[in-house]
C-alpha cells in the first residue's frame, strides 16, 4: 500500500502538507486553515482501515481532502470505497480538487452535507475516522457506533490536543461497554474504538 503510492497522489499530499504547514503560521483564519493530520497519522489511519472488517468506510470532515488521499489507499488494497462528509463549501471545493488530481475519484465519494443531517442512510461502517469540529464528536460518536459492524473502528483525531474540549466524549468512550477503546499517542493523538462482538 505504501511502496506502490502513485505519483499523482504523492504530488497533491506534498502541496497539501505545504499548504497546511504555511496555514499554521501566515495568519490564515482558523476555519479557511486546512487543520490537516500529519502523515505518521495518515499512514496509521491507512493501516487501521485496510485492517478493518468489512463494511463501509466513512470519513466525518474532509477539509481538502489530505485523510481520505490516505484512506483512499486502504480503499484500494481492500475493494472498497470512502464517503467522506464536509459541511463547508470552500473546503468541499478544495476536496474536489484533491480527488480529480490524486485520480482518486473510482474509490472516494464526496458529500457535501453535514454528517449528522445523513447519518440515518448509513448503516454496516467497518471503519470511521472522525476529524470534524470538536463540538461535534460526541454527537458523532454517538451516530456512528451503534452503525459499526462487529469488530468495527471508529479513529477519532486531537485526542490529545484537544483533550479538555473533548474530554466528556474522550470519557464516555473510554467508559463505553460497547466498545474497546484506547488514545494512541500518535501525531495529535488517536482515540481508536472497536466495537465489541
Amino acid at each position: 500500500m505504501f511502496h506502490e503510492i502513485p505519483d499523482e497522489l504523492l504530488r497533491r499530499m506534498r502541496e497539501l502538507e505545504e499548504r497546511d504547514a504555511a496555514d499554521r503560521c501566515d495568519g490564515t483564519p482558523r476555519l479557511e486553515r486546512l487543520r490537516q493530520i500529519p502523515p505518521e497519522t495518515g499512514r496509521f489511519v491507512a493501516l487501521l482501515a485496510a485492517s478493518a472488517p468489512r463494511g463501509r468506510c466513512v470519513e466525518i470532515g474532509t477539509s481538502a481532502g489530505y485523510s481520505a488521499l490516505w484512506l483512499a489507499l486502504a480503499c484500494r488494497s481492500t475493494g472498497r470505497r470512502l464517503t467522506t462528509f464536509e459541511v463547508l463549501p470552500p473546503k468541499a471545493a478544495l476536496a474536489r480538487e484533491t480527488f480529480s488530481q490524486a485520480r482518486v475519484a473510482d474509490v472516494v465519494e464526496l458529500v457535501e452535507a453535514d454528517f449528522l443531517a445523513s447519518s440515518d442512510a448509513l448503516s454496516d461502517i467497518g471503519f470511521c475516522f472522525l476529524d470534524g469540529e470538536k463540538e461535534t464528536y460526541g454527537a458523532c460518536y454517538e451516530a456512528v457506533i451503534p452503525k459499526l459492524v462487529p469488530g468495527g473502528l471508529l479513529v477519532a483525531d486531537n485526542a490529545i490536543n484537544h483533550q479538555e474540549t473533548l474530554r466528556p466524549m474522550l470519557n464516555a468512550a473510554l467508559a463505553d461497554d460497547r466498545v474497546d477503546a484506547l488514545i494512541v499517542p500518535i501525531g495529535k493523538g488517536e482515540l481508536v474504538c472497536r466495537k465489541r462482538d
